[in-house]
């Protein structure tokens, strides 16, 4: 069996989880199967099995969304010869859906977030996004498969796209590179790591890692961190902004809380794995605040580097959050307009600020959540299984053509 794997992100060039998805994915098929990465991002060199694209010389400068199109025509092109196109993200939907078209091949999609969901890629893509979302439709609607890497995603899917056929939506959650996410073994070599980025290890501390975009509400965190403990350490791990309003917006933000308090750690650049564990292992909670969140390959990084997670009871995270085992999920009621807006933004700062403020006084508790938290990711979230699930869904694609 011959899979193409269509992406935005691979790497070296990976920016959020979609990208961390298909990297462990494809690492994990290719032990069963032959796989194909066609990405975006150019050619890479001595990536065997890999083939990178760089937007065609007549779409330089012109709209992300063209731009984005222009490479999905040379996905559908070279996919000749696969037996299945298995295409992750907006960025990748289309090239699936006119390879299917084209070589008459199932078409499986990994749907990571929606479109409709994130109303707020008008201020990125202008009417960009009226022609992302069209490609997403357009896709989704006529994929034989679909897999939701959560039940909250899949609920979001049959909601968003009602012509979507049930019987269509699977779930398989996304996973976690056990043996790369796990505590350090030299604890002076992680405290050292963790003081040049300007981090106290002996302070009580709560970490955040992520791009900042409206979905992951970091306003409504910094908006909460202020009610903290004036000891409690904030390490922002954030970058990768949208647009310049809402760096604009974090930026005030942070330096107005940097003015009322002490402990205010913003690292703006992405951390190479071996430093992002330091900084995990070394804090008392990892947060995440989104108000969309299709299910957060970064609490799993948390939780298997061994702290526990203060995070949205929203989309995907409930399943992996075991409230008051591994951490605490904090209610909140949203605006059904896509935007993910809380109904009382004031109400869901206060919640959240109560139960960091509940995680981090009594740090004994949450080492004890973390040793769960690590226990949870084992059971539940490994990718020999997600692999093996992912296949299984293959065949059974390829046995409904007839195949």
């Amino acid at each position: 069996m011959r899979v193409d794997l269509l992406t935005r992100e691979y790497p070296p060039h990976i920016y959020g989880g979609a990208g961390v998805h298909v990297a462990e994915l494809s690492a994990v098929l290719r032990e069963h199967i032959d796989v194909r990465v066609r990405a975006f991002d150019g050619p890479r060199e001595g990536m065997p099995g890999v083939t990178g694209y760089s937007v065609p010389a007549e779409l330089a400068g012109a709209n992300a969304s063209l731009s984005t199109l222009g490479v999905d025509l040379q996905f559908a092109q070279d996919a000749a010869g696969a037996d299945l196109v298995h295409s992750h993200t907006w960025y990748a939907v289309m090239g699936g859906h006119l390879a299917s078209l084209l070589h008459d091949i199932p078409h499986i999609i990994s749907a990571h977030s929606l479109e409709p969901l994130r109303p707020w890629k008008k201020e990125q893509l202008g009417g960009g996004y009226a022609v992302s979302s069209w490609a997403e439709k357009t896709a989704y609607e006529g994929a034989d498969r679909i897999i939701a890497v959560s039940g909250g995603m899949r609920n979001d899917i049959l909601r968003a796209y009602p012509n979507v056929d049930p019987e269509r939506v699977s779930v398989v959650h996304n996973g976690i590179d056990l043996s790369g996410w796990v505590r350090p073994t030299d604890a002076a070599e992680a405290e050292a790591t963790v003081r040049s980025l300007g981090i106290d290890p002996t302070r009580r501390s709560v970490v955040f890692v992520g791009r900042i975009t409206r979905q992951k509400g970091l306003p409504y965190l910094l908006r909460a961190v202020e009610r903290l403990p004036e000891d409690v350490q904030i390490i922002l791990c954030a970058g990768a902004p949208d647009t310049k309003e809402i760096m604009a917006e974090v930026s005030g933000a942070v330096a107005r809380l940097g003015e009322k308090r002490s402990g205010v750690v913003w690292i703006e650049e992405m951390l190479p794995r071996p430093k992002l564990t330091a900084v995990l292992a070394s804090s008392t909670t990892f947060v995440c605040p989104s108000v969309y969140e299709p299910l957060g390959i970064v609490n799993l990084e948390a939780m298997a580097c061994g702290i526990p997670v203060v995070g949205s009871a929203t989309g995907g995270i409930p399943e992996v959050i075991d409230d008051g085992v591994t951490g605490t999920l904090v209610p909140i009621e949203q605006v059904q307009d896509g935007t993910g807006t809380p109904i009382d933004p004031d109400r869901f700062v206060a919640d959240l600020a109560a139960a960091l403020n509940d995680m981090v006084a009594d740090p004994a508790r949450a080492a004890e959540m973390g040793v769960a938290a690590r226990k949870r990711v084992e059971d539940h979230f490994s990718w020999s299984a997600i692999g093996e699930r992912t296949i299984e869904v293959y065949q059974q694609t390829l046995a409904g053509r007839g195949r």
